[in-house]
């Protein structure tokens, strides 16, 4: 049986000042109990994650990273609002407690939830972490699931309250690419060819779904006794409403096939035997929304190019001495390899 998903100690320079947390629970969530201890999960490149251990249960604690000035990618309030607003009407998420806007309490904001405890697949994992037949069911199961995420109804829900739908393509590729030029370290040639070419290829978006915007293996909770089932979906800090196929591309972007750059697989599990390829994953999805997916190229693009920001701008405060975490150096080549990726898929034509 595969381990249930650990915290560690907490990393030095990322401590919680336990008594002004503690009192600011006691006063806001006292269903959270007294404390008892405060670890960190060590996975994961963006939000900081804590397992706080008290007396009324296990609850997670997420905060901003230090160095953090993109308000959108860290903004708590927006990630607490999501989970209210889904927790009523998708029971795989877990479930808010309290929300924190106040900087002074810890030196950030941050949010409580209840930890859901369960089997996530990580990349340190042995190689097969579960036969391939049961990967083969898995994967299925989480293609499924992004299909029921995008048919959610987002009027009755209250979820289209969380973006603009309109215009949401075009916004995503001039957004990112400010982001990556605010960002920028190294000269990568692929990374300016492959926004280029998503100014000059964008499709005209025509339906509106609730996007998860970062689906992925290791965002997945599943079952300790039955690993082939989703007991829930984690990290909704990019969730927004948009253009359905933005989110397909994404996860495609993170779904890494046996022949990709060992850099990009080392972050993902979707590699290993049993999985389904690429295009499996597209037939699947289309079949289950009944939507059109001839223009996927360009989706799986933008997944790659975001990506790569991403690793890029999580290097830039690396290198300007925001985290000491090691894992945060080799980011610049991984920026390089997705580029090359994107850049392989515009010329081959091939996903």
């Amino acid at each position: 049986m595969l381990p249930i998903d650990q915290p560690v100690d907490v990393r030095a320079g990322e401590e919680l000042p336990a008594g002004a947390l503690q009192t600011w629970l006691d006063t806001h969530a006292p269903q959270v109990g007294q404390i008892s201890s405060i670890r960190q999960f060590p996975s994961g490149f963006s939000n900081l994650t804590y397992a706080l251990t008290a007396t009324g249960g296990e609850f997670i604690l997420r905060k901003p990273p230090a160095g953090a000035n993109i308000k959108s990618a860290h903004d708590m309030g927006r990630e607490f609002r999501v989970l209210s607003l889904l927790f009523p009407h998708f029971n795989r998420v877990p479930k808010p407690v309290a929300l924190c806007e106040d900087g002074l309490v810890i030196g950030s904001s941050f949010y409580v939830m209840e930890r859901l405890n369960g089997i996530i697949l990580r990349a340190s994992h042995a190689r097969s972490p579960l036969p391939p037949q049961q990967f083969m069911a898995l994967s299925r199961k989480l293609v499924d699931t992004l299909v029921e995420i995008h048919a959610l109804n987002i009027q009755t829900t209250g979820l289209a309250t969380l973006g603009k739908p309109e215009g949401y393509v075009a916004r995503q590729v001039e957004g990112w690419t400010q982001r990556y030029t605010k960002a920028e370290t190294d000269s990568i040639p692929a990374m300016n060819e492959s926004s280029a070419w998503l100014i000059a290829n964008q499709p005209v978006s025509k339906e509106v779904a609730f996007l998860h915007n970062d689906f992925k293996y290791d965002n997945v909770v599943l079952d300790v006794n039955d690993p082939t089932r989703i007991i829930g979906i984690l990290d909704w800090e990019m969730a927004t409403v948009g253009d359905p196929l933005m989110d397909l591309g994404a996860a495609l972007a993170y779904w890494c096939e046996p022949t990709d750059h060992p850099l990009t697989r080392m972050f993902n599990v979707s590699w290993l035997p049993g999985n389904l390829s690429r295009k499996e994953v597209i037939d699947r999805y289309a079949a289950g929304s009944g939507r059109d997916v001839s223009n996927i190229s360009f989706y799986y693009v933008f997944g790659l190019f975001k990506n790569a920001v991403i690793a890029q701008q999580i290097y830039a405060r690396w290198k300007a001495g925001f985290t000491q975490d090691p894992r945060f150096g080799q980011l610049i080549d991984v920026a390089k390899a997705l580029a090359a990726q994107a850049v392989h898929a515009i010329e081959t034509k091939k996903i």
